[in-house]
């Protein structure tokens, strides 16, 4: 093994030697490539006679160094590789085996569904009471006197409520108003958030768009057909499905119509990205509609309605039907990758936990699959509930592996628990 000299900065200033990069040093890592370069590997050469050992000496050394740079590009570009890893790998990580974080059980009954944040999870019940829940631990935030008529939306850091002739957004930190508006309408559709934006659908057909930062309502366009489900809202566009099996698309800053397709049968709820908008009907099928146009780029048939909102990853786009199937599909060309047969009738579209599905439906357990295949992946505990479990897909960074919160209901109260996967 070669020795480095005690000082190569005075070995190098000799006049008669040359120096170059020594062999012997096989680095494999990129510290060691960084210390190969910033501090090298001295190998004296003998005392240069000919001009022809100084030529071979130069070249030696153009060798190495040329290879020790090819070494740390193609060790940059592995790292990169495995950095940009994580945050799929994650994604891609079963729920099971699982654990229970929390348990809350209350003795009072929900008015309407839960509500969901980053951070809390909010339950109004009776009498009267709306009640915030931080999701890591299950320990109340708050709780206030509110009476919503329609399930709460959540977003920008607030809760926004529809009272009786009120409009109301609430900090989410400590439940204090941000803002209040009078609003008289009769909603035929939950409230929808999204992009800093609040659309309500009203009982005459009309669709209200509120800036969510200050209750401004920014547009209010008549569609003269009341919404069949909640709007879909991305950020150009918001998506309202009325009568006659319409699908109308809006522009988000004026209200204007972009589109306007019809259906097979009325449309169900809907799952609308930048680019495709995935919504099932009760004619059967599941369709996928270009967000531009509204063309339909693909569609499938089921044995009976779909239901619920379905759910994506990179590769597929995951829904159930009433013949009681659960289904994976191609996003970009409906192809089917798999399918399962359900042992209950589904409540609700897929919940997509890491690389897992749970199927929510009126059942003790409900049933879960692998997202590559569509294979049997355990069962979540639903209780002794008298109505079907609602369950929500929590944020990764709240726990920092796939979880989810499953509320349950029966004569005696609501119980809510946070399950995840085990570390």
């Amino acid at each position: 093994m070669l020795e480095l000299p005690e000082s190569a900065a005075q070995v190098a200033t000799d006049p008669n030697r040359v120096y170059y990069v020594g062999a012997g040093y096989n680095p494999c890592l990129l510290p060691g490539l960084l210390f190969f370069l910033t501090r090298p590997c001295l190998r004296p050469c003998p005392s240069l006679r000919t001009v022809r050992n100084m030529l071979d000496g130069l070249r030696q050394g153009l060798v190495r160094c040329c290879s020790a740079l090819a070494l740390i590009v193609a060790t940059l570009m592995t790292i990169a590789a495995q950095s940009s890893r994580p945050a799929s790998d994650r994604a891609s990580l079963r729920l099971f085996p699982v654990q229970a974080l929390w348990t809350l059980t209350l003795d009072r009954q929900l008015i309407v569904p839960p509500a969901y944040d980053a951070t809390y999870v909010y339950l109004a019940t009776d009498p009267g009471r709306l009640v915030a829940y931080e999701i890591a631990h299950g320990t109340e935030a708050w709780s206030i006197e509110a009476h919503p008529q329609h399930e709460l939306a959540t977003g920008d850091g607030l809760v926004f409520l529809v009272e009786p002739d009120l409009l109301t957004a609430r900090r989410a930190t400590d439940g204090g108003i941000a803002w209040q508006v009078p609003f008289t309408d009769s909603l035929v559709a939950p409230p929808a958030w999204g992009n800093g934006r609040l659309v309500v659908a009203t009982g005459d057909g009309a669709v209200v768009l509120v800036r969510a930062s200050d209750g401004h309502i920014a547009w209010r366009r008549d569609l003269s057909s009341p919404a069949r489900s909640r709007a879909a809202i991305t950020a150009n566009h918001v998506y309202v499905s009325i009568d006659e099996g319409r699908l109308v698309a809006l522009l988000a800053d004026t209200g204007e119509t972009v589109w306007e397709r019809r259906l097979g049968g009325p449309a169900t709820d809907m799952l609308a990205l930048d680019t495709r908008i995935y919504v099932g009907s009760t004619d059967n099928f599941l369709y996928c509609l270009n967000a531009r146009d509204g063309r339909i780029e693909w569609r499938w048939r089921t044995g009976a309605d779909v239901t619920g909102i379905p759910v994506v990853d990179d590769r597929n786009v995951y829904f159930v039907s009433l013949d009681n199937v659960l289904r994976a599909l191609s996003r970009t060309t409906g192809v089917q990758r798999w399918f399962r047969p359900l042992p209950l009738r589904p409540t609700a579209g897929p919940i997509k936990a890491g690389g897992t599905l749970i199927v929510p439906g009126l059942a003790p357990t409900l049933p879960a699959y692998d997202v590559k295949d569509g294979a049997p992946a355990g069962g979540l505990s639903a209780g002794d509930g008298d109505t079907a479990a609602l369950v929500r897909l929590i944020s990764h960074d709240t726990t920092e592996l796939p979880g989810v919160v499953i509320v349950t209901r029966n004569v005696k109260g609501v119980t809510a628990t946070l399950v995840t996967r085990q570390r």
